[in-house]
């Protein structure tokens, strides 16, 4: 059964840090590309960060570039984000999704990921 599953959220004061992982089963992350989303109530998801499959080139939404950092350990199957210099307006659900495309235009549009997990909720209270 292939599944993604995120950890690693919380409630965390401002400025505080978060790392979150995303761990895949029934497939290996290393043959897909991998994003970051978020949604916060109300609000489209929206993409935050992303690492290619082919080169692990990353991209950062404008929001929060210089303070998350996104990673792929595939010895462990894995995708981190750590999240730096939190904020009230960073919370939100976080999911992981995963996408067969070796081009990375588009890599903010959720509709074009295969799969997904079921999110962890990141909480930053003001």
């Amino acid at each position: 059964q292939v599944q993604l599953v995120e950890s690693g959220g919380g409630l965390v004061k401002p400025g505080g840090s978060l790392r979150l992982s995303c761990t895949a089963s029934g497939f290996t992350l290393d043959s897909y590309a991998i994003g970051w989303f978020r949604q916060a109530p109300g609000k489209e998801r929206e993409g935050i960060a992303y690492i290619s499959r082919i080169d692990e080139s990353t991209m950062y939404a404008d929001a929060v570039k210089g303070r998350f950092s996104i990673s792929r350990v595939n010895a462990e199957n894995a995708v981190y984000l750590q999240m730096n210099s939190l904020k009230p307006e960073d919370t939100a659900v976080y999911y992981c999704g995963a996408k067969n495309s070796a081009y990375n235009s588009g890599w903010s549009f959720a509709s074009s990921y295969l799969y997904w997990g079921q999110g962890t909720q990141v909480t930053v209270p003001a």
